[in-house]
């Protein structure tokens, strides 16, 4: 089973967030880098380096150079910000999990049925 629109959403937020990491890693360890090396070291299609790339750019965790992408000084502030907003999310996480199952422990959130029968009359 699929999950719901938003929670498909919410993955690909979190999909993209690791991939910011993993150029992010791959920056520090042999910047600087360009989009193709990039792609080609993550095995990434180029457009997902690009906008990675230009969403870091934008946030001030990477800037551009002659020879490729660098990290600046602002990436360690970004990961300790990053970090603390994955524990919140961990802590929301577990608590939904708790209320859900607790639900259906419940019996509750079986489907009715979508015209359900009338009333039986009662004689009287």
């Amino acid at each position: 089973m699929e999950g719901t629109p938003l929670v498909d959403r919410i993955l690909a937020e979190l999909e993209l967030l690791a991939r910011n990491v993993d150029i992010l890693e791959r920056l520090s360890d042999n910047h600087p880098m360009g989009i193709i090396r990039l792609s080609e070291a993550l095995k990434l299609p180029i457009h997902k380096v690009r906008y990675s790339l230009h969403l870091l750019e934008r946030q001030g965790v990477i800037e551009p150079s002659a020879e490729g992408a660098v990290v600046t000084e602002r990436a360690q502030e970004y990961l300790r910000d990053m970090e603390r907003s994955l524990d919140r999310m961990s802590e929301i996480t577990r608590h939904l999990k708790e209320r859900s199952s607790a639900f259906k422990a419940r019996g509750q959130g079986t489907p009715v049925p979508k015209n359900p029968p009338p009333p039986a009359r009662t004689r009287g």
